[in-house]
């Protein structure tokens, strides 16, 4: 019998600080409370309407300000990092149970989807700031900006009911 870490299953939500940000040619970079940086590599990818991830990935949610260079920083359904380290860095975190939604930020809202799906979906001009969302698990990593659907280069329709990803998919 394996002992159960008491602190893995107590995991909570934590409030985002405002975290440094560059938008670099090559990606975007975030700087953290305690000075260090983390790039998220590529240009984002603009998709309009809901981006749904695909089953278990890491989603990361980046809301920049008008000025595009601060913004908050959410991490959705993460059950490995320890409060104490979000707290030190600025990373806010939000928990959510399967067809639980939750308004991250004005303009921003995400959503457990089953099968360990997340949506998210954003209203840049509600937002008033840039929205992107990293998608990672520990063979892949994708970056997204959810943009205004005339702005879009992926095409998407947004959502139709079906359980199919909408244009924003983030499967690949």
């Amino acid at each position: 019998m394996t002992a159960v870490d008491p602190d893995m299953s107590m995991r909570t939500d934590v409030a985002p600080s405002t975290l440094g940000v560059t938008l670099k040619d090559h990606g975007v970079e975030v700087e953290y409370l305690d000075g260090r940086t983390t790039l998220y590599r590529g240009v984002p990818e603009a998709v309009s309407g809901p981006l749904r991830t695909g089953p278990g990935k890491e989603t990361h949610v980046l809301v920049t300000d008008p000025t595009e260079t601060e913004g908050v920083m959410m991490y959705v359904n993460d059950r490995k990092t320890h409060e104490d380290i979000l707290e030190a860095t600025g990373v806010g975190r939000v928990l959510l149970d399967a067809e639980e939604e939750e308004e991250l930020f004005p303009g921003v809202t995400v959503r457990e989807l089953s099968g360990y799906r997340t949506e998210v979906e954003a209203d840049p001009e509600v937002a008033r700031g840039r929205v992107f969302v990293f998608v990672e698990d520990d063979w892949s990593e994708a970056s997204y900006e959810i943009v205004a659907e005339a702005d879009a280069t992926g095409g998407s329709e947004g959502g139709d009911g079906s359980d199919e990803p909408a244009g924003g998919d983030a499967d690949r």
